[in-house]
């Protein structure tokens, strides 16, 4: 890749942004970060990212929702790479984000390098 990856990671927990900030800075990614799905849909309005990184668990929009609406008919972002990064770690909700249309599940706490090596597997 030539230009430098742009993910948007959104998450409710300012230390799990500050995480992943420091983490995904690191591996030379470009990170933008939101704090629900809300100002994750509101900040996409006007602005591109390779690949979406986001929790399940948030208020105003949880993860789900920002799937769902990302992945929506008339949505410039329905083709985007979603990873969700969660401590949720059952089948039910795993199934739940790839019929939404997640495009992989990681479980918190995740391994930066591992992290990094998902991303760059996504982004296209």
């Amino acid at each position: 890749m030539n230009s430098t990856t742009r993910i948007l990671t959104v998450d409710d927990s300012a230390s799990m942004r500050a995480l992943l900030m420091h983490a995904l800075s690191d591996q030379g990614f470009d990170v933008v970060q939101a704090e629900d799905g809300v100002e994750a849909l509101e900040w996409l309005e006007a602005n591109e990212a390779d690949v979406v990184i986001t929790d399940i668990n948030m208020p105003r929009l949880d993860g789900f929702g920002l799937i769902e609406q990302l992945r929506g008919e008339n949505r410039l972002h329905r083709d985007k790479p979603i990873l969700v990064l969660t401590t949720e770690s059952s089948e039910e909700k795993k199934l739940r984000a790839r019929k939404a249309g997640a495009t992989g599940w990681i479980v918190k706490p995740f391994d930066a390098a591992k992290l990094a090596t998902a991303v760059r597997r996504v982004a296209h």
